[in-house]
């Protein structure tokens, strides 16, 4: 070992050896024979503890036993728990210490070792390298520097200008290993600690036995290529290394190598559940045996971005669990899919709360049973005792989203700070890759959210009519869309039917689709024809943006007429069923320009229909395949509908089976499909009255009539009560021309008051002694439902309710 001026003069013989995973010497160096006394072929083989000083430091008190060495230093300047727990496996750190050991070979004779301890990592047997030196060859012969203070540690071999001239001879240190694998071995030594003797006045001399490292200017160079290298996904070079090389970087690169490998492995997808797989296989087992993965629920819920920093009461849900182990073994005490706290005195808790890595190397018995006791109703012992754990943070912007447990055998060497700093990185690029998932999950979640909120819950049963629907979201990641179905229920027991579709996909799509519906429904409610609407709704789309675009396809349907009355805004055309013949067709409709377009009138068409017959309104993501023409998915929409069909709901069912599948659907696709029952003459009654209030009590005994006619004695009182409000208020607000009474009865019973007033009836609140305000109460109150709206010559106000025949 060379030194530094007040460093000892000369050059000191330094053993070195290396151990197996076994416990037994695999390399045993000349310097090893000199120090300790057997040949290589004695040496090599056997345990490692019957040749090497395995007591720990020397007593206080052995400088009276052995006066060649006086004043040396005390137990508790010892680094580490001693060469033994070193040469057991038991540790992941650098030790170091200065022992005892009765010489074996000529005299007897006790020898002062100084010794350095290095857990090593890799895909070799290697799981220990031991460097080792006489302390009584230190000195320079005088008394003074035999009492000297001598302690081996470590230091940064950056500290020394003589570490510039290590690994240099790194084939007569390790001769029996090829130039690759002692690189690894030497990397590793200088990412622990580069060894160092401390002398009692302060100085710090670093151990330069014949190998080392390249000169620095070489070094810097070597590095950033190397950086560059695994960055852009190169290979780094392997041909067998030379003095110019150098030798620290080599396990940077391949750390960085590893890194890269996983990078290339991981973010292949923006879903959240393929990404979190993807980690967990990316580590198991080429770095960890067992890894688990993770993530606050917020994460998985895709509710956006956690807020504040995790605590003893944030559920954490476990995403994903890949291991080495046999199967079965972790499914029953900590299986995938479950969501729970993590108590404060565990590594877990400390992980998570700190957002920097927990490194375990060996949890023993009584760790482990610590860890455990945190835990209820389960017993984890037996899945952590005797393995090595490192926990690391998966973060975003500095807020910790999960953390990944990860386990090794106690057959596999243990964690260390190398691992801690390669796991620190892994997460570190896994939580980015996370947290781009995690936002693009949490805005189509946003989307669908929002879509599914403005998609109607639609009655299956409508005055005349049986309505059936269908929505499939998009195929793909991004393709929530813009389709949409509704119905409304307008007066003189109509019904209108409509099916959209906003051109594009996302967020915004969605969101113009809820306008438009609801703007929809705000005009059918108005009673306006099918062109008009068309029209109020192509002017609204202008004046929310020039980029807005939808199709619509808009029908009401009247059951008492027969009769539909459609109108088309680029829309597919709707096909009917005809329930005479079970033939089907596409209903001949003037196509119209898109909602948005502007300065195109729009037509309306009137088409007779008879009871039983459907009609069948789709989007174009049902019949739209790439490449073909759409003529062909019409041709099959057709077909599809005039399969017979024991409902309407297996109707629909049908339909999708046929066309959901064709050429791959990426496209949302909503589906309404009606059938019209239609009302018999029977189930109509229409009177007209007068606008003088005698007329009420005359309305009230017809009501009776019919009632009683059709049997629906159940409701009568009801009926009459509601009757005799809406026509009182219709006589007292008509201007002039009569007013129109019609009952109806389809499922429910319908009661309808027409009037030439354009002022539609608000609820009023009624005083006391207010004489007016309390007939719309009635009204509302006893009603199943209620509603006004405006006709070409007046308004309309209806009321129903739920019917049951006497007897029954």
């Amino acid at each position: 070992m060379d030194g530094t001026d007040q460093a000892p003069q000369g050059r000191v013989p330094l053993a070195v050896v290396v151990v197996d995973q076994a416990g037994r010497v695999s390399h045993w160096s000349t310097g090893a024979r000199r120090l300790f006394g057997p040949a290589r072929q004695d040496a090599v083989g056997r345990a490692a503890t019957d040749l090497l000083p395995v007591s720990g430091a020397l007593p206080q008190d052995s400088a009276d036993d052995d006066p060649a060495t006086p004043g040396v230093y005390a137990g508790d300047d010892v680094l580490g728990r001693g060469l033994e727990e070193s040469l057991g496996g038991r540790t992941s750190y650098p030790a170091a210490g200065r022992a005892r050991l009765d010489s074996g070979a000529g005299p007897p004779e006790r020898i002062d070792v100084l010794w350095w301890a290095y857990p090593l990592v890799g895909p070799g047997p290697e799981r220990l390298l031991v460097l080792a030196a006489d302390a009584r060859r230190l000195g320079d012969g005088t008394q003074e520097a035999v009492h000297e203070r001598i302690v081996p540690g470590f230091a940064l071999h950056t500290d020394f200008a003589a570490a510039d001239e290590l690994a240099r001879a790194l084939p007569e240190i390790l001769p029996s290993m090829s130039v690759r694998e002692g690189a690894r071995i030497v990397a590793q030594v200088l990412e622990l600690g580069y060894p160092v003797l401390e002398f009692s006045q302060h100085d710090r001399v670093p151990v330069t036995a014949d190998w080392g490292v390249a000169r620095r200017t070489e070094r810097k160079a070597q590095r950033a290529r190397a950086a560059r290298d695994a960055v852009a996904g190169v290979p780094a070079p392997r041909a067998p290394l030379d003095d110019a090389e150098d030798l620290e970087y080599v396990a940077v690169r391949e750390r960085l190598e590893f890194l890269n490998e996983v990078s290339g492995r991981i973010g292949s997808s923006l879903d959240l559940s393929r990404t979190i797989v993807e980690v967990s296989r990316a580590v198991v087992p080429r770095f960890t045996d067992v890894a688990g993965t993770y993530l606050r629920e917020q994460v998985v819920a895709g509710e956006g971005f956690p807020d504040g920093p995790p605590d003893a009461r944030t559920m954490w849900h476990r995403v994903a669990l890949e291991h080495t182990d046999e199967p079965g073994r972790w499914d029953d005490v900590v299986p995938v899919g479950e969501s729970m706290p993590f108590p404060v005195h565990t590594p877990f808790f400390q992980c998570m709360t700190s957002g920097e890595p927990v490194l375990v190397p060996y949890i023993s018995e009584e760790m482990g049973n610590g860890i455990a006791s945190q835990f209820e109703k389960r017993d984890i012992r037996p899945l952590i005792t005797h393995r090595s754990m490192l926990v690391v943070p998966l973060k975003a912007r500095n807020v910790v989203l999960g953390f990944m447990i990860l386990l090794r055998h106690q057959e596999r060497p243990v964690f260390n700070d190398m691992d801690r700093a390669t796991g620190a990185e892994l997460a570190a690029r896994a939580g980015l890759v996370l947290d781009n998932a995690r936002m693009y999950t949490y805005q189509e979640s946003v989307a669908e959210t929002l879509q599914d909120s403005m998609l109607p819950h639609i009655e299956a049963h409508m005055p005349g009519c049986d309505i059936a629907t269908r929505y499939l979201p998009g195929t793909l990641l991004g393709r929530v869309g813009g389709d949409w179905f509704d119905s409304v229920k307008l007066p003189g027991a109509r019904t209108a039917l409509v099916v959209g579709d906003v051109m594009g996909h996302g967020l915004n799509s969605a969101a113009m689709m809820g306008q438009l519906r609801t703007a929809v429904q705000t005009m059918a409610a108005l009673d306006l024809p099918p062109s008009q609407l068309l029209r109020n709704l192509d002017d609204l789309a202008q004046r929310l943006g020039e980029h807005y675009l939808a199709t619509c396809l808009y029908a009401v349907y009247d059951p008492i007429a027969g009769e539909l009355h459609l109108a088309n805004a680029g829309h597919i055309p709707p096909v009917t069923v005809r329930a005479a013949d079970g033939r089907s067709e596409l209903l001949d409709l003037p196509t119209g320009a898109p909602i948005g377009v502007g300065g195109v009138p729009f037509e309306s068409v009137r088409v007779p229909v008879a009871p039983g017959d459907r009609l069948v309104m789709c989007t174009d993501g049902l019949v739209e395949v790439r490449g073909e023409d759409i003529g062909v998915g019409l041709a099959a929409l057709c077909e599809s509908a005039a399969h017979p069909a024991a409902s309407m709901d297996d109707a629909c069912d049908t339909i999708i089976r046929s066309l959901g599948g064709r050429g791959g659907r990426k496209d949302d696709v909503a589906l309404l499909m009606v059938r019209m029952g239609g009302i018999e003459s029977a189930d109509v009654a229409q009177w007209e009255l007068g606008t003088e209030l005698s007329e009420v009590p005359r309305a009230r005994e017809l009501v009776r009539q019919q009632l009683a006619e059709w049997g629906l004695l159940s409701v009568e009182d009801t009926a009459v009560l509601l009757v005799d409000e809406l026509v009182t208020n219709a006589v007292r607000h008509a201007s002039s021309g009569p007013v129109q009474l019609r009952l109806v009865r389809s499922g429910t019973l319908l009661c309808e008051v027409e009037d030439t007033a354009q002022a539609l009836p608000t609820l009023l609140s009624a005083g006391p002694g207010d004489e007016f305000g309390r007939g719309l109460r009635v009204v509302a109150r006893l009603a199943r439902e209620w509603g006004a709206s405006r006709t070409a010559t007046g308004k309309t106000v209806w009321c129903e309710l739920t019917t049951r025949r006497a007897g029954s």
